[in-house]
């Protein structure tokens, strides 16, 4: 009889056990393990690895580091010492927390990071540095990633079977590490979007898979579609969704007209940029016999189209907003709702949601009526179209309303608008004046009662049949723009206060500002200082006031631009949210967004609930529509940083065709690796980095905004005019890099 054999048991020390069980019970830290959970965390089973896990837990217990909240099962102890926060990583991989508990934000070294990412909410452990006394943190947990997937490019290492990829953003400090079976036929030097997969404990790199081949990096194409994927933004529409979209009813019949107000009769026109493809809003204009004005906003009825439950609708709501790149739109809907269904084209009958106003000459309301229409469009101008209206058609500021009708409206008024003639009739013409003036009186009312007023200089470029920039030009804001502007601020302002005091209380989707930071505000103030300007920061209208004359000051002068972005990033950000605390900036108690619903999904939502209260309907869910606030806000955001990208590329881009030339620009940051500097000419800014600097070693003073030179003492500050050549245009990168020539005389 043979004997039975028997296993050894194994007396293996399992190293490094305490920060072990310490780490998992901190990355869950809500949840408690007993001794067998923690064996299968760590992947043991033998008697001796669990005895060592039970006397383990046993020490950690008796020195209070961690509780046994039940029987046999244990949980860290919670330490006021943890604290959560956002990561903000730098290229050299250390990083900085922005957390709520303190004052100023946490800093985070290098081996301290344990593999965070940038952006990631994560939960740290503070304490004070022994030398210096400041706040310094270990990051324990991460709480949420702050994404999964990256662009950049792709290095194959074909016969060790693996590939790195290198991200674009210098914000990504590590590379990811791509099994050879994971590279989706991507080819070695391909620009791709690959995904976070996994990040084994012991591994120094993430693993990751090629998700999609963008191009070759530095092609045009290529890298539009790289600024999208960055933001996970989509680039075409699924074939689908498209199909769907093209089998929509898009007719006017006579039964859709007979449940809505006819407005078809009434003089209605738009307003848009020259190289609109959409006109989602149009306003109509008629003299009432009281003497009064009946003025219409007339939105796309996007809604009738887009019914909730569909895949179209899904689309649009994921998506949330169109994003406008420099050469392309990304719209929200399909063509056949965004160019042609929604969009209020000359001459068609559409459907519309308006909001409709009696008005009388000092711009007060006397009536106003929110609903579902059919209006006609006669008329479509262009910015410059109606400015030259305005500006060539004084004499009709003379006629009376009364005596319109006494106009023979088939001789039309001639306006030279870039050297065409362009005709229109007095009726339009005195309509565009009319809603001039009262455009006037409604902006002095709003600007009186605190509004500020950002007229920031937006930079737009000509491109030549490939994209490529062949010259960058400046969108200035007229009075036909604020014409337009004042009566949508109107419409969005009615809608939202109509619901917003209904009693009992129902469920909205508001577009909220809060009040600016008074740390940044105090920073701001520290900035344009340097400059000779004063803020009063007494309360909440003094500063509106003085911030209102800080940018009237400052238009038209070199730290225009400077002062302009400064300011606008001492403002909180504008958000969508059921809960309403109004529009600070806009000094409205009550504001949404209605006016565009083809390119903003959060319009379609309140033309929807706008409708469901007018047919009486109760009050709908507050929780649901604020995740979809949420959502919406969050895309925005994504958009906006897409387009700021877009700009970027195609001023560095342009930039690529002077690197032989000198510019003027101002200085408009400095930081301990160099200073920023803003060309005057074209607003493009790139980095005159500190070792290029070959006259002296310069250091950042943080105190006076400035580098200043060991030896000669000469300073460049914030707002100095300096003359730069262009050194390197990165296109992948999107960064300018600037030799610096001298300060300007």
């Amino acid at each position: 009889m043979s004997k039975k054999k028997h296993r050894k048991p194994s007396h293996n020390k399992i190293s490094n056990l305490t920060n072990t069980i310490i780490s998992i019970l901190k990355k869950e830290r809500n949840q408690a393990f007993n001794y067998k959970q923690i064996a299968a965390k760590l992947g043991v089973n033998d008697a001796s690895s669990r005895n060592q896990i039970i006397k383990k837990l046993s020490q950690l217990k008796a020195k209070d580091e961690i509780q046994e909240i039940d029987r046999g099962k244990f949980q860290i102890v919670n330490n006021t010492e943890y604290h959560t926060g956002i990561l903000d990583l730098n290229s050299k991989g250390n990083g900085y927390v922005v957390c709520d508990d303190f004052e100023d934000d946490i800093f985070i070294a290098s081996n301290n990071i344990n593999k965070a990412l940038h952006g990631d909410e994560v939960e740290l452990y503070v304490y004070k540095r022994k030398k210096q006394g400041k706040l310094e943190g270990e990051i324990t947990n991460i709480i949420k990633r702050a994404k999964s997937e990256y662009v950049g490019v792709i290095q194959i290492h074909e016969k060790k079977n693996f590939a790195f990829f290198i991200a674009d953003s210098n914000k990504m400090h590590k590379d990811i590490f791509v099994p050879i079976n994971k590279i989706n036929k991507a080819k070695d030097g391909d620009k791709v979007l690959v995904s976070l997969e996994d990040w084994p404990e012991n591994a120094d790199s993430p693993y990751g898979k090629v998700l999609k081949v963008l191009g070759k990096p530095g092609e045009h194409n290529t890298e539009i579609h790289s600024i999208l994927a960055d933001y996970g933004l989509p680039n075409e529409f699924p074939h689908e969704v498209e199909e769907f979209a093209n089998q929509i009813d898009t007719s006017i019949t006579k039964e859709e007209i007979a449940k809505r107000r006819d407005m078809r009769d009434v003089l209605t026109f738009t307003i848009d940029p020259k190289d609109a493809k959409d006109f989602d809003d149009a306003l109509s204009f008629q003299v009432l016999k009281n003497g009064n004005y009946e003025v219409g906003i007339h939105i796309a009825d996007v809604s009738h189209y887009l019914q909730e439950g569909t895949i179209l609708d899904d689309e649009a709501y994921e998506r949330a907003t169109s994003v406008y790149l420099v050469d392309r739109v990304v719209p929200m809907l399909p063509e056949v709702l965004s160019n042609n269904a929604c969009s209020l084209r000359p001459n068609e009958e559409k459907y519309t949601f308006s909001a409709v106003f009696e008005i009388n000459d000092k711009t007060e309301i006397l009536n106003q009526w929110f609903g579902r229409t059919v209006t006609y469009s006669n008329a479509r101008f262009a910015y410059e179209e109606s400015q030259a209206i305005i500006e060539n058609n004084a004499d009709l500021n003379n006629i009376q309303a009364t005596q319109l009708k006494e106009i023979d409206t088939t001789i039309p008024s001639e306006v030279a608008i870039s050297g065409k003639e362009y005709q229109t009739s007095p009726e339009v013409a005195f309509a565009t004046l009319k809603l001039n003036e009262l455009a006037k009186i409604m902006r002095v009312k709003r600007m009186g009662s605190g509004a500020i007023s950002f007229d920031k200089v937006e930079v737009k470029f000509n491109l030549d049949e490939n994209a490529n920039p062949i010259g960058i030009f400046y969108k200035t804001s007229k009075d036909a723009n604020k014409l337009i502007e004042e009566f949508m601020l109107l419409a969005n302002k009615k809608v939202a206060e109509f619901i917003g005091k209904q009693s009992p209380k129902k469920t909205f989707i508001y577009r909220v500002h809060d009040e600016p930071d008074q740390s940044k505000l105090a920073a701001l103030q520290g900035v344009v200082s340097k400059f000779g300007y004063k803020l009063n920061l007494k309360d909440s209208k003094t500063i509106a006031a003085s911030l209102n004359n800080l940018l009237t000051e400052v238009n038209g002068k070199k730290e225009q631009n400077l002062v302009d972005t400064l300011t606008i990033r001492t403002m909180s950000k504008a958000e969508y949210t059921t809960k309403n605390i109004g529009h600070y900036g806009l000094a409205f108690n009550y504001y949404s967004h209605f006016t565009s619903p083809i390119r903003r999904y959060p319009d379609v939502m309140a033309h929807r609930l706008l409708q469901h209260y007018l047919d009486k309907g109760k009050s709908v869910n507050e929780a649901v529509y604020e995740d979809k606030c949420k959502h919406s806000s969050n895309m925005e955001y994504l958009a906006t940083k897409a387009e700021r990208d877009s700009i970027k590329y195609m001023q560095v881009k342009f930039m690529q065709d002077h690197q032989d030339e000198e510019f003027v620009g101002v200085i408009s940051g400095a930081t301990d690796w160099g200073i920023y500097v803003e060309i005057i000419s074209n607003k493009c800014e790139g980095m005159v980095r500190m070792r290029d600097i070959k006259d002296d070693h310069y250091d950042f003073d943080e105190k006076q905004f400035a580098i200043i030179g060991r030896n000669s003492k000469k300073m460049y500050q914030l707002g100095d005019e300096v003359i730069v050549r262009v050194k390197n245009a990165d296109l992948v990168k999107k960064h300018l890099d600037f030799t610096l020539v001298g300060k300007a005389e």
